[in-house]
């Protein structure tokens, strides 16, 4: 197809109003090792290249599992999977080193590229990589030792943002280092989706076989709401793009407001979807509503709800109907769709100045999406508003969210008299106290 001046130009003012929503935000995008493998990936480089140069913040994540397979295969190793997880021995891991090298330097060297006769010459693209995902292991399942399979446990948000601030595209590889030196072997899922959540990104973008999400008919749903893809999840139909479907759901649930997904295959697919009002593939947006308020009497049944597996298995101390209902109005709570799925509570002792931060709860299908710290936040708003210069918290089991926050740790000499005579010997719970 031709296209004349005339057109070139429309195109050029019609993309206007997207080029500056697009500057200055964070997207997220991933791509399996079959991305890389295919011929198109060269135009899509291209196409990343100027995103940079519109000053869009870009992380790039790679997957390597195609070829990972290819070198286990030549080095006649066992391939051992379960629950569609690979177990990732010393062998194996050499194998994932290898091919999750071999792809950044791949990816790297291409948006390096500047020929005077390609799409990039000129741009002087920067691309920064490292240890910026640490890991943690998967552990034992169902009696099977995943090894060197591991999952995301914190994604280095300020390392990541000092290269987005220089202009530099972060590539990040399926690969996790722990704080004891060891390798982990990442799905590309799991590390994009955390880095977007992290990274409280504008969009996730991924690039599928498909031009998109497709129905059983082969129609592609150019517009999605966050439930139908929960009705997706347990369709076989859907059973291969099981991961992909999820890395959306969680970052939408997480807070993020759009994702798309493009296919590797189609030349300039990735600008259409972004620069066009039709766009080239799948748009999921956030359709359900969240709301942190200050809880009132009519929410005393659905925080009893929420913390109640909670106290349970003791990580909470158990309350009462009647105690909860006395203090409700020391309680903030998320709210979605009318179920509470969050809450924490302030009780303040003001002649110390100090607040306690207790109840912190969140509902199982809902956690990773920065919900604590939005609560947190929240808290530390009050604690001002009510004089306080500290928080301090007593916990059991989840200490080291807490340090991540910001928390230190302090002996009981440290509490409130009133709380300190209440303290109970027998949980051993720790103190940690914060600054507001």
């Amino acid at each position: 197809m031709v296209v004349s001046h005339i057109d070139s130009v429309k195109i050029i003012r019609n993309s206007a109003p997207y080029i500056n929503a697009h500057r200055g935000k964070t997207f997220v995008l991933m791509f399996g090792g079959e991305a890389i493998e295919e011929a198109n990936f060269a135009n899509i480089i291209h196409d990343i290249a100027l995103l940079n140069s519109l000053g869009v913040r870009l992380v790039l994540v790679h997957g390597a599992r195609p070829q990972i397979d290819q070198r286990v295969i030549l080095r006649n190793l066992p391939s051992r999977f379960h629950q569609g997880i690979r177990i990732t021995d010393k062998q194996t891991l050499e194998c994932v080193k290898d091919a999750a090298g071999s792809l950044r330097a791949q990816v790297e060297a291409l948006l390096t590229m500047g020929l005077a006769n390609s799409p990039m010459h000129g741009s002087h693209i920067r691309v920064c990589s490292g240890n910026l995902v640490v890991a943690m292991p998967i552990g034992v399942r169902d009696g099977v030792d995943f090894e060197n399979t591991g999952l995301v446990r914190r994604i280095d948000v300020d390392g990541i943002n000092d290269h987005l601030n220089d202009g530099s595209i972060v590539l990040l590889s399926p690969m996790g280092y722990s704080a004891t030196g060891e390798i982990f072997n990442l799905s590309h899922e799991d590390v994009a989706t955390k880095a977007a959540i992290a990274l409280k990104a504008d969009k996730l973008i991924l690039f599928n076989y498909q031009d998109g999400i497709v129905n059983q008919d082969g129609k592609l749903l150019r517009n999605l709401e966050l439930d139908a893809l929960y009705a997706m999840l347990n369709e076989p139909f859907y059973a291969s793009e099981k991961q992909s479907l999820q890395a959306i759901v969680s970052s939408l649930e997480a807070g993020i407001s759009r994702c798309h997904t493009v296919s590797y295959r189609q030349d300039g697919a990735l600008l259409q979807e972004l620069f066009t009002r039709d766009g080239a593939g799948s748009l999921v947006s956030q359709a359900l509503y969240e709301q942190l308020r200050q809880a009132n009497i009519e929410d005393v049944g659905g925080i009893l709800k929420l913390i109640k597996p909670l106290e349970e298995t003791g990580i909470l101390v158990k309350r009462s109907r009647e105690h909860l209902e006395q203090e409700i109005e020391q309680f903030a709570l998320i709210e979605r769709d009318g179920m509470t799925i969050a809450c924490a509570a302030l009780y303040p002792y003001l002649e110390e100045k100090m607040g306690e931060l207790a109840c912190v709860a969140t509902h199982n299908d809902y956690r990773g999406g920065n919900r604590g710290e939005r609560l947190l936040d929240a808290i530390k708003i009050q604690a001002r508003e009510q004089g306080l210069d500290f928080i301090f918290v007593l916990t059991t089991v989840t200490a080291h969210w807490f340090q991540e926050q910001g928390f230190v740790e302090i002996s009981l000499d440290e509490l409130p008299t009133k709380k300190k005579l209440l303290y109970n010997f027998q949980r051993k719970s720790k103190v940690f106290k914060l600054a507001v």
